[in-house]
């Protein structure tokens, strides 16, 4: 057993949540600056990023019922974080690029319902220890924009985005990278 192996995650404090056109070249390590493709999509929600993989299985029984086989049948894998800025940039994420403009100080939505462009999702994280993690997701698509976006006196604006993963050519659907980095003063 090793304390220092664990870690809180945290995000970076230049930023966390980056989207870039699909097809753009992905990050292949955890250190090397992102290419000006990606954009940083500004402040994430207290609720910080959640990753879920669901799973489905198919049970053989042979004649006393006893399972013999068990076999994979779906596998999802799904990237789940809350934009807090009110910017170009969320909100074509949520609304689809082609759905929002901007002519100089106004920002102009239609809310079509189409379903929206695969980006390349890069989430990063500040661990515990100096360490950093990258997670390069090279097809993800906002899947489930479902939940409430509130208005109120007492709450921030808030845009739920569930990015779904797409596998890519080798079957990955997100590749995570973690590195030692030195802290300078």
């Amino acid at each position: 057993m090793d304390a220092s192996n664990v870690s809180f995650g945290k995000s970076k404090a230049t930023g966390a949540v980056y989207l870039a056109p699909a097809g753009t070249t992905v990050p292949t390590d955890g250190t090397t600056a992102l290419g000006a493709a990606f954009v940083n999509m500004g402040y994430i929600s207290e609720d910080g990023y959640t990753y879920n993989v669901e799973t489905d299985t198919e049970e053989i029984k042979e004649w006393n019922g006893r399972v013999v086989l068990e076999e994979q049948s779906s596998f999802k894998e799904t990237h789940t974080v809350n934009f807090l800025e009110t910017n170009i940039n969320t909100l074509k994420a949520i609304f689809g690029d082609a759905n929002v403009t901007q002519n100089n100080n106004i920002i102009t939505v239609k809310s079509t319902g189409a379903a929206l462009e695969e980006h390349v999702l890069v989430i990063e994280l500040a661990l515990t220890g100096n360490r950093i993690r990258r997670v390069v997701v090279p097809h993800a698509k906002i899947a489930d924009r479902s939940g409430e976006t509130v208005y109120n006196a007492t709450e921030a604006i808030t845009y739920p985005a569930v990015f779904s993963a797409s596998p890519d050519a080798s079957g990955n659907y997100h590749i995570s990278y973690t590195s030692t980095v030195a802290i300078t003063a």
